[in-house]
C-alpha cells in the first residue's frame, strides 16, 4: 500500500496546472515540458522500440496467412507430388535439420540455477553497538586519543546501526586475536550458513560435486574449503577451490567460477561459500587509512547452492543469466588503492587510498559498458549510440547519455561497502530510494560483511515480498585489485515471504528505518 501511495503521489506530481486569470483566454498550446515528465515520454519510446519486431512481423504474418488461405486442395496435392519425386532432397534437408538441431542442443551453454541460499546470523552475544565499539577500542590502549576521535567520526557517518556483529575474540577485553579464535569464527560462519542451506534444500552433502570458498584475508592450512570437506565428509572426487586475497567482489568471482565448472560437469551441484574473517584482521595501529576498515567491516557470511540439473528448475529460485568481470589491476593506481601492508610500527592492516572512489567509478564504467549491450533494451542502446555518434563524429556539445538501467532490472543489490559508495552509485545510476533500500538497510543492520553482503541484500528483498516471477536482479560488487563484477539473475518463481527463512524474517516489519547523515555516539 505504501508503494502504491507513493506511485500515486508521483503521478499526481508529474502534472502541473498553471493558474490562469478567470477572464483571460489563450489560444496557445499548453507547455508539455511543464505538464508531462520526460520519463513518461521515454518510457513510451522504450515500449515502441522494444516491440518493434512484433510490429513489423504482424503485417508480414498477415500477408503470409492471406496467401496460404488462397491455396486450393489441388495446389496442396500438386506440392505433395513434387516432394515425392524429390525424395533425396527431402531426406538430405531433414538430415541436415536434425544434425543442426542436435549440434545446437549439444553445444549450447547449460542453464545454471540458484536452488537456494542462506545467510549467517550470529548469536545475540556477538552484537556490537556503536558505543560498545568505541568502549572496546579505548580499552585496548592501542589507539591515540586523536585516532579514537577519528574512528568515532567515521562511525557516526558510516550508516551502520546498533545491531552489527563482531567475533568474540575482538569484543573480549583484552582482545585475543589468534589462529584458534580465527578458525572458531570461520567455522561458526561457514557451518552455520551451510547447515541452514542444506536444511532448506534437502540436498545431501554427498551430492555436492563442486565447492568454491572465498575469504580474502584469512587463508589457513588446511584451507577453508578443506575444513568444509572434512566437516561434512564430502565425497573424494569433489572439485574444491579456495579463493583468497580477492576482496569484496570475490563472491561474484566464485559464482562465475562455479558457472564455468557447471558447463563441463553435467548433473552437478555447486556449493559457493562467501565470507570474511575479522579476528586476525583487526587493526591495532594508528594509521588512519587502515583504521577505516575497523569501523566498517563486520561478521557475516553466505552459502549458495547452484545446479545445472534440468529437474531442479521447478524448485529453484533464480536462473543465472550473465556474469561480467572487470579487472583494472594493470593500472598501478587501481592496484594500490586497497593494499594490505605493515604500518610504521609493523602492525598489519589494509590501507584504503584516497583514490578509491575515483578508481571504483572507472571500474564501474568499464563493467557497465560491457554489461549494457547484454541487458539494456534496444531503445536505450539506440539512444546511447546516437548520442555517442553526435558527440564523437559531429562534435555536438551535448551531455553523454547515461543508460537507464531501471529498464533492464527490477532489483539492485549493490555491495554495502560504505555509505559513500552507495551515495555515488545512487547518483550515477539515477536510482531511487526504493532501489537502494536493500543495500542501505543491509549496511545499517549487518555492516560491511564483504563478499556476502550481496546475499543479505537479496534476502531483504525476498523478506519484503518484492521478488516476482520474471524479475531481474543486478548484483554488483567492488574489490581490491581493483575489480568490479556483476551478476544478473532472473526469478523463476514469486518468492513468498511467509515460507522463507532468512536473517531478516523476525524483524523485517521494522524496516526500512531512517538513517541520519550523522548519528551521534554517546560515550
Amino acid at each position: 500500500m505504501a508503494d502504491e501511495k507513493e506511485q500515486n503521489r508521483e503521478n499526481t506530481a508529474s502534472v502541473s496546472v498553471q493558474p490562469t486569470p478567470e477572464r483571460r483566454r489563450s489560444n496557445n498550446l499548453p507547455n508539455f515540458l511543464l505538464s508531462v515528465k520526460l520519463k513518461y515520454v521515454k518510457l513510451g519510446y522504450h515500449y515502441l522500440i522494444s516491440n518493434a519486431m512484433y510490429l513489423l512481423l504482424t503485417p508480414l504474418l498477415f500477408v503470409v496467412s492471406a496467401q496460404i488461405a488462397t491455396l486450393s486442395v489441388e495446389d496442396v496435392l500438386q506440392l505433395w507430388d513434387q516432394l515425392k519425386f524429390n525424395l533425396v532432397a527431402v531426406v538430405l534437408c531433414s538430415t541436415l535439420l536434425v544434425f543442426l538441431a542436435t549440434l545446437y542442443y549439444m553445444t549450447r551453454p547449460k542453464k545454471v540455477y540458484l536452488v537456494d541460499f542462506a545467510c549467517y546470523k550470529p548469536e545475540t552475544e556477538r552484537k556490537c553497538t556503536r558505543e560498545i565499539f568505541m568502549e572496546r577500542s579505548a580499552l585496548t590502549g592501542s589507539f591515540s586519543d586523536e585516532n579514537l576521535s577519528f574512528q568515532k567520526k567515521i562511525l557516526e557517518r558510516s550508516g551502520l546501526g546498533q545491531n552489527t556483529y563482531l567475533p568474540e575474540a575482538v569484543l573480549r577485553v583484552p582482545p585475543n586475536p589468534c589462529m584458534a579464535e580465527a578458525r572458531k569464527e570461520a567455522e561458526a560462519v561457514m557451518f552455520g550458513a551451510i547447515d541452514e542451506l542444506l536444511e532448506k534444500t534437502g540436498v545431501k552433502a554427498k551430492d555436492i560435486g563442486i565447492l568454491v570458498v572465498n575469504c580474502s584475508l584469512f587463508n589457513p592450512t588446511p584451507s577453508l574449503s578443506a575444513m568444509i570437506v572434512n566437516h561434512y565428509k564430502l565425497r573424494g572426487n569433489v572439485l574444491s577451490f579456495n579463493l583468497g586475497g580477492m576482496g569484496c567482489s570475490a563472491g561474484l568471482i566464485s559464482i562465475d567460477l562455479a558457472k564455468q565448472l557447471l558447463q563441463v560437469h553435467p548433473n552437478s551441484y555447486a556449493l559457493v561459500v562467501s565470507m570474511e574473517n575479522i579476528t586476525l584482521n583487526w587493526y591495532f595501529g594508528n594509521n588512519r587509512s587502515m583504521l577505516v576498515s575497523n569501523c566498517l567491516f563486520r561478521m557475516g557470511g553466505a552459502a549458495i547452492l547452484l545446479s545445472n540439473r534440468p529437474s531442479d528448475r521447478r524448485r529453484s529460485k533464480y536462473q543465472l543469466i550473465h556474469t561480467v568481470r572487470t579487472h583494472k589491476g594493470a593500472d598501478d593506481r587501481c592496484y594500490n588503492c586497497v593494499f594490505q601492508q605493515e604500518d610504521e610500527t609493523k602492525r598489519i592492516g589494509v590501507a584504503l587510498s584516497k583514490d578509491l572512489m575515483a578508481v571504483a567509478g572507472e571500474a564501474l564504467k568499464t563493467n557497465i559498458t560491457t554489461l549494457g549491450p547484454l541487458v539494456l533494451p534496444m531503445s536505450e542502446q539506440l539512444l546511447f549510440f546516437t548520442t555517442l555518434v553526435a558527440r564523437r563524429i559531429f562534435k555536438m556539445k551535448i551531455k553523454p547519455y547515461i543508460p537507464d538501467f531501471k529498464l533492464a532490472f527490477e532489483h539492485f543489490c549493490i555491495h554495502a561497502g560504505g555509505r559513500a559508495v552507495l551515495d555515488e552509485l545512487e547518483k550515477n545510476l539515477e536510482l531511487s530510494e526504493w532501489h537502494m533500500e536493500p543495500s542501505r538497510m543491509t549496511l545499517y543492520r549487518f555492516g560491511n560483511t564483504s563478499s556476502s553482503s550481496l546475499w543479505y541484500e537479496l534476502a531483504y528483498s525476498e523478506a519484503k515480498g518484492r521478488i516476482r516471477r520474471g524479475d531481474r536482479t543486478w548484483q554488483i560488487a567492488f574489490g581490491s585489485g581493483f575489480k568490479c563484477n556483476s551478476a544478473v539473475w532472473r526469478a523463476l518463481r514469486t518468492i513468498d515471504p511467509a515460507k522463507e527463512k532468512n536473517p531478516w524474517m523476525d524483524e523485517i516489519h521494522g524496516f526500512p528505518v531512517h538513517v541520519p547523515k550523522v548519528e551521534t555516539i554517546k560515550c
